[in-house]
């Protein structure tokens, strides 16, 4: 938590613990943020969820605050979010939240909430996510769940855990949900993919599937192909070229 505070300070932003349930949330809140129609909120990856292969670790919190750097040096006034268990410990707090339960229906409900007390505070309309891996799946989960999300876009993102694992040969996330369950709500969602070319975690390889089972009524959905990128390396120059380029609504056929 000192180094999200430390950063936080740099950028005139206040680390806050949302009481949401059944996990409060850490987030990195601007100081000022004059009224706006939209906010950006930035979603933590899956931070440090396993210490070895085999073995879960005992804190989640991210080790690297990539997704953090981004969100505070933007721009745009922009929220950081973390993920349930990260900087923050809770009752229900096992390794599981953050293993095969990571896109649960509990996770979901707390970040569904934290939304719901960003909009209380700010009085937007609506929301843009910004989904960083693992965090894409929860961006895409709320966007078919919820009326205002205006779009989403997502780095190195992990659109379909359900094509993650078994492309990858892992096992099964038991007690997570899967977006592409929610692929007719999801067609009409406006979103953009950064996919690394480079990335080894999420490979870029994983795209083409997902975009064909939002199938051919999905009327803005847009991918970015970027050479060299790997999961954690050369987020921030494609970031600020990207962030603010408007997405091209038109049926697509990517």
């Amino acid at each position: 938590m000192a180094q999200l505070q430390t950063l936080s300070t740099q950028y005139a932003h206040q680390v806050e613990v949302l009481p949401t349930s059944p996990f409060p949330l850490a987030s990195s809140l601007p100081l000022r943020l004059p009224k706006q129609p939209r906010l950006r909120v930035y979603l933590e990856g899956d931070g440090h969820a396993w210490a070895t292969a085999r073995q879960p670790s005992l804190d989640p919190s991210p080790q690297h605050l990539l997704m953090a750097q981004l969100a505070l040096s933007d721009p745009r006034p922009s929220v950081y979010l973390a993920r349930p268990c990260q900087f923050v410990s809770a009752a229900d707090c096992t390794a599981a939240i953050w293993t095969d339960q990571r896109f649960s229906a509990a996770v979901l409900r707390s970040l569904d909430q934290a939304l719901d007390r960003l909009k209380q505070r700010y009085g937007n309309q609506d929301f843009e996510l910004i989904g960083y891996s693992g965090g894409a799946a929860l961006a895409l989960l709320l966007a078919a769940r919820r009326d205002d999300i205006a779009q989403v876009q997502t780095l190195a993102g992990n659109l379909s855990p359900r094509l993650w694992v078994n492309a990858l040969g892992l096992s099964p996330l038991h007690g997570s949900l899967e977006p592409l369950d929610q692929a007719p709500k999801l067609a009409q969602v406006a979103q953009r993919h950064l996919l690394g070319q480079a990335d080894r975690s999420v490979p870029a390889s994983l795209y083409p599937a997902y975009r064909q089972a939002l199938g051919t009524k999905a009327f803005c959905v847009q991918s970015v192909s970027l050479p060299g990128v790997t999961h954690d390396q050369g987020w921030a120059e494609a970031w600020r070229y990207w962030r603010d380029q408007p997405l091209s609504c038109a049926p697509s056929n990517d």
